[in-house]
C-alpha cells in the first residue's frame, strides 16, 4: 500500500507539466497552427520561471506564493515566445514544422550561453523548496488525503484547475466554438465575420501561456527547482504532442493521457521499491526507456484513428 500512495503521489507532479503542455498544444492546432515548438516553450517559461526563483529565494516570502508568481513570469515568457511562431505561421505564413523546430534548437544553446556567462554552470539551480507535507484539514481526510493532499506540490492542484477552465472554455463558451471552426474550416469562419488571423494567434498565445507553466512546473515538481540547458526538459515537450494525439485533441482524454505517460516514467524510477520487478535484474535504463517506447507503440496503433483538425498545418488565405 505505500508503494501504492508513493506511485501515485509522484505521478501526479509529473502528469500536470505533460497535461498542461498538451493543452496548450490542443488550443494551437485547433486554431489550425501546428505547434511542433512546444519543447522550446516548455524550456524559455521554465527557464525565466526558475530565474525569477533564483533572485526571490532569499526574501520572507511565503514560498508558496512565489511559486504563483513564478509562474506568471513563466506564462509570459511562454507567451511572448509563442509570439514569434505565431507571427512566422500567421502574419508571413511559413512552414510551421520548419519554424517550430528552428525555435526548439534555439532556446537550449541560448541557456548555457547565458548560465555559463552568468552562473559558471549549465543552467540554473534554485534552493526554494516547494514541498508541501501535509494541506491542512484535507490531509487528515483518509485514503484520499494520503494519496492527493500529502507529500506533493500546489502545482498540482493548479493543473486540475487549470483543466476545468479549459474544458469550459473549450466547449461552453462563443471562443472555444470560434476557435474550434478556424482549425476546421476556416473560409466558412471567415465568411460569418470571425477573424481567423485574430482566432490563430489566440490559439498560439494560449499554447505559449501553458506551454511557459508547464516548463516551470516541470522545474519545480521533477527537477527540485533547478533547470539546465544540457538536459531542458528531457523531452517532455514532444512528449506532451503525443499526449495530445492519444488524447484526441480532447481535454479530458488528454489528461488521461498525461496521467498513463506520466506513470510509466514513475514506475521507471520506482523499480526498486516493486519487489517483482526488482527481481527481474532488469537494468534501470530499460525502464526508463517506457514511456517513450510506450509513445511510439501507442501512436503506431492509434494514429489511422486519429482526426486532426482538417486545417491544421495550412496558411491561411483570405483570397480561397
Amino acid at each position: 500500500m505505500d508503494t501504492f500512495y508513493y506511485l501515485i503521489q509522484n505521478m501526479l507532479p509529473i502528469a500536470i507539466p505533460l497535461l498542461l503542455v498538451a493543452l496548450g498544444g490542443m488550443f494551437s492546432e485547433r486554431s489550425g497552427v501546428i505547434n511542433i515548438a512546444l519543447e522550446g516553450i516548455m524550456l524559455f517559461g521554465a527557464f525565466f520561471g526558475c530565474l525569477f526563483v533564483f533572485f526571490t529565494q532569499n526574501s520572507n516570502v511565503n514560498p508558496q506564493i512565489i511559486l504563483l508568481l513564478g509562474m506568471i513570469v513563466a506564462a509570459i515568457a511562454g507567451l511572448m515566445y509563442s509570439m514569434l511562431l505565431s507571427f512566422a505561421a500567421v502574419n508571413m505564413k511559413a512552414d510551421q514544422t520548419i519554424t517550430g523546430t528552428a525555435l526548439n534548437m534555439l532556446i537550449p544553446a541560448a541557456i548555457l550561453l547565458f548560465a555559463k556567462m552568468k552562473f559558471n554552470s549549465d543552467g540554473i539551480t534554485t534552493d526554494m523548496n516547494f514541498y508541501i507535507k501535509e494541506v491542512p484539514i484535507l490531509g487528515k481526510i483518509p485514503v484520499l488525503g494520503e494519496l492527493f493532499f500529502q507529500k506533493t506540490y500546489l502545482t498540482v492542484y493548479i493543473g486540475f484547475l487549470f483543466l476545468t477552465i479549459t474544458t469550459i472554455v473549450f466547449y461552453k463558451t462563443k471562443f472555444g466554438l470560434r476557435l474550434r471552426a478556424c482549425g476546421e474550416h476556416p473560409q466558412a469562419a471567415d465568411s460569418v465575420g470571425i477573424n481567423v488571423y485574430k482566432m490563430r494567434h489566440c490559439g498560439v498565445g494560449l499554447s505559449g501561456i501553458l506551454g511557459g507553466i508547464g516548463g516551470f512546473f516541470y522545474s519545480v515538481g521533477v527537477m527540485d527547482g533547478n533547470i539546465s540547458g544540457h538536459t531542458g526538459v528531457a523531452g517532455f515537450g514532444f512528449l506532451a504532442l503525443a499526449v495530445m494525439i492519444f488524447g484526441q485533441w480532447k481535454p479530458i482524454k488528454i489528461m488521461f493521457a498525461a496521467l498513463f505517460f506520466a506513470f510509466l516514467r514513475t514506475l521507471a524510477y520506482s523499480v526498486a521499491l516493486i519487489p517483482f520487478l526488482n527481481s527481474l535484474n532488469i537494468n534501470q535504463t530499460y525502464y526508463k526507456m517506457l514511456p517513450y517506447v510506450a509513445t511510439m507503440v501507442v501512436l503506431i496503433f492509434t494514429s489511422g484513428k486519429s482526426r486532426a483538425p482538417k486545417a491544421e498545418g495550412i496558411p491561411f488565405d483570405k483570397s480561397k
